[in-house]
């Protein structure tokens, strides 16, 4: 499998930025994490520059966790009785990660990379201090006219797009191109880098929400102004915080390579061009049509294309703790308390993912690890849906039961996750990481409507069921996806050499 690594990195340079994870990688020798150099040739603890990249990412992520969830606490707050406002705002923002997917990879393959991530920073932050104002004059005048309050609706919608375009332009710029980079093409480095940053993920996955609730269950007006306060107050942080890590790292600022993909005149037009072209609508629109149409040409031909469709595939689900499932245990007879207690569960589950894959990884590779974590996560949901069916005339049981599964699979789920992300980062060039991964998000959210579909369609909690089996079908379907992928790269799915040398020795054996 071939790694992807800096132009301007030798086996030193790769040496110093794996230093930044922190002396725990195996096969290191301490004395190779001593010190690690900026461009300027001054000297940093390697410490001190992982500590600032994990802050920028902790103070993104965080954000985007308290503030995706807060809206929907505050649309509940203004809209009591109803949750059309709140699928029209989640629908809204998800639709928009599709439809502009091409843009955002665009934009990541050709900007610098430290202007990406400036414009991911601020542009989240502008918009979001934007919606909490909204929300906060929706939440205090209860008796605004309904045509203001759709008024504001749309506008909230609205921003959550930018919202949402700006989170993926981060997580996509950060995840998947300038930990490539950091690591230096070391397997090792890039394999603990992915997984703190996924513990990161986690973290504030399970106490994001979890405080921005705490808050809202005392005052939902306060709780837009704790939004607001931490939103404005991390920016000059995280924003600093990113940019040491990128003047501190040579290979971040090197120009990504050009490919036919990026400097064909079609895709993209030369400045005056471009600019005597944006004049005229239609020809913009089209030649965003063409770019989109380019940037999934690229994803179908990839060789990462099967591991990374198969990690999409798994947003096609109503199996997690999101409001779908929520909802549907509070009607069988859960109360907020255990939801919350088997929430934690699943998220710890998660977490203990971080270090199990990488275990795994170090032991087998992370394409065999792959295998085993996609197993892994439909062996359990398998296991649940049936309990689930089996009880079904007794909702709190059969309820249990996919809970347990659902708990369990996250495992598997969020393994696998990291195995792929590992494929995905070694296999896809550095200049076309932008428009895969945003294809690659385009996809992701996409079956993450078809979810919400799904509990449209079948609305009531008896018809849960169907749902639920949509999503473990869709597990399925990812897994033989995946297992496909692997035996085009191995030829075979089990590793049998252990049973040849028994089969030898037992035959050595007899003639002896």
């Amino acid at each position: 499998m071939s790694t992807t690594s800096s132009p301007t990195c030798d086996g030193r340079e790769a040496d110093e930025h794996a230093a930044l994870l922190g002396s725990n990688i195996p096969g290191r020798d301490s004395k190779s994490l001593d010190r690690s150099y900026s461009q300027d040739g001054s000297t940093d603890a390697p410490s001190t520059l992982a500590c600032r990249l994990y802050v920028s990412h902790f103070l993104s992520t965080w954000n985007s966790r308290v503030f995706e969830f807060g809206a929907v606490l505050y649309l509940a707050t203004i809209y009591p009785g109803t949750l059309l406002p709140m699928s029209v705002y989640a629908f809204t923002r998800g639709l928009s990660a599709i439809l502009f997917a091409s843009s955002v990879g665009l934009y990541i393959d050709t900007g610098s990379r430290i202007q990406v991530v400036r414009v991911s920073i601020v542009g989240q932050r502008i918009v979001v201090a934007i919606s909490c104002v909204i929300f906060y004059i929706l939440l205090v005048r209860p008796s605004l006219e309904q045509r203001s309050k759709d008024g504001l609706l749309a506008v909230v919608a609205f921003l959550a797009c930018i919202e949402k375009l700006c989170s993926i332009l981060n997580l996509v710029s950060i995840e998947k191109d300038w930990v490539v980079v950091v690591a230096g093409g070391d397997q090792a480095a890039l394999t603990t880098l992915n997984a703190q940053m996924r513990r990161i993920d986690l973290v504030c996955k399970l106490l994001g929400p979890l405080f921005i609730a705490l808050i809202d269950g005392y005052s939902t007006q306060i709780a837009v102004l704790f939004n607001l306060g931490m939103n404005v107050a991390s920016v000059v942080v995280e924003y600093y915080a990113i940019a040491q890590v990128y003047h501190r790292v040579p290979g971040l600022q090197e120009p990504k390579h050009k490919t036919k993909h990026q400097s064909d005149p079609e895709t993209i037009l030369p400045p005056t061009q471009r600019r005597e072209r944006l004049s005229h609508n239609w020809d913009h629109v089209c030649s965003i049509f063409k770019r989109t149409i380019s940037d999934f040409k690229i994803y179908f031909q990839h060789r990462a294309f099967l591991p990374s469709f198969a990690g999409a595939l798994l947003y096609l689900t109503v199996l997690s703790f999101a409001g779908q499932m929520v909802t549907y245990l509070l009607a069988a007879g859960y109360d907020s308390t255990q939801i919350g207690i088997a929430r934690t569960f699943s998220v710890l589950f998660e977490i203990l993912a971080t270090w199990v894959a990488p275990w795994l990884i170090a032991k087998i590779g992370p394409t065999r690890a792959g295998l085993w974590m996609s197993s892994t996560q439909i062996v359990m949901l398998v296991g649940g849906t049936a309990v689930f069916w089996v009880f079904m005339q007794h909702p709190f049981i059969s309820a249990s039961g996919l809970v347990i599964g659902t708990i369990l699979s996250r495992l598997g789920l969020r393994g696998f996750d990291l195995c792929a992300q590992i494929i995905v980062q070694n296999e896809v060039e550095a200049d076309l990481r932008g428009a895969f991964s945003s294809v690659e998000a385009g996809w992701q959210n996409g079956f993450e409507l078809l979810s919400y579909a799904a509990t449209m369609i079948f609305s009531r909690p008896d018809q849960f069921k169907w749902p639920t089996l949509i999503s473990v079908v869709a597990v399925g379907l990812a897994s033989v996806i995946y297992t496909r992928y692997v035996y085009s790269q191995r030829k075979h799915l089990l590793h049998l050499s252990w049973a040849y040398n028994l089969t030898v020795g037992k035959a050595l054996y007899s003639q002896g």
